[in-house]
């Protein structure tokens, strides 16, 4: 069996550093990931970047995200784009796993509209609970698209194979996972928000916002665990560590 992993940047965003580092001044530039990974089975999406209605900001929504997280994303960035220069029929994605609903995580759920939407139970209610929306930044338009949706509690083996596995990893939103991947070389984690930056895992620095510290700080010693294990660890938003990640259509390895 074989399974292959690619990386994609859908754009980039600059935002105050003491968001991603309590107490750090200044800015971030930070990549938008989003990942592929074509197993034997069906073909996976790791979230979906950013909402292209950000290339042209005439929404309120769109307007309000522009001006407080200054994107850089342009036509070509998108998610559906990135997927058709890889040759990939976005139409025929099988899973399309959330790590969480930010805006941008979730934006570009609506390009991806026959896969199987798969997010923690308690992120998904999260997500639709009017006081939970507010103080997570949720919006309906990035990620509820009528999708079939598939609510996991806790890990969740996609194949049922331990290739691809959803790893709770809750605390930066009330439902965030991550998802671990069985490549020929190993494992990897596709760490999401659970860790935004190398130093987040390294020093346990946490951001100035979180939905629950507890939770993020076990999340982080989690991830820990399984990088002592052996899995290497794709931060959340690093852009010095996404330098070294090979871009689609070339292959993670």
């Amino acid at each position: 069996m074989s399974v292959r992993l690619y990386a994609m940047t859908c754009g980039w965003l600059t935002m105050p550093l003491h968001m991603f580092l309590d107490g750090e001044e200044g800015e971030i530039r930070l990549p938008v990931p989003a990942y592929l990974i074509d197993h034997p089975k069906g073909q996976v999406l790791f979230d979906s970047g950013l909402h292209t209605d950000i290339q042209d900001p005439v929404t309120k929504r769109a307007q309000t995200i522009t001006k407080y997280f200054s994107p850089e994303f342009k036509a070509g960035e998108e998610l559906g784009a990135r997927l058709e220069r890889c040759e990939v029929d976005v139409e025929k994605v099988r899973y399309l796993v959330n790590s969480h609903l930010h805006f941008d995580h979730a934006g570009g759920n609506f390009q991806v509209k026959n896969a199987q939407l798969v997010v923690q139970k308690r992120e998904w209610l999260a997500g639709h609970d009017p006081d939970l929306m507010k103080s997570n930044g949720f919006a309906l338009e990035d990620y509820d698209h009528g999708h079939d949706l598939n609510l996991v509690d806790g890990e969740h083996d996609l194949f049922g194979d331990d290739s691809v596995v959803c790893i709770p990893t809750y605390g930066h939103t009330p439902g965030h996972q991550s998802l671990k991947v069985r490549l020929g070389s190993g494992d990897v984690l596709l760490a999401g928000d659970a860790c935004y930056l190398r130093q987040t895992l390294e020093k346990l620095h946490l951001p100035k916002v979180v939905h629950d510290k507890a939770e993020m700080l076990e999340s982080l010693r989690r991830i820990q665990t399984l990088q002592t294990a052996g899995a290497r660890i794709f931060y959340g938003h690093d852009a010095d560590f996404w330098q070294t990640v090979p871009q689609a259509p070339a292959e993670v390895t």
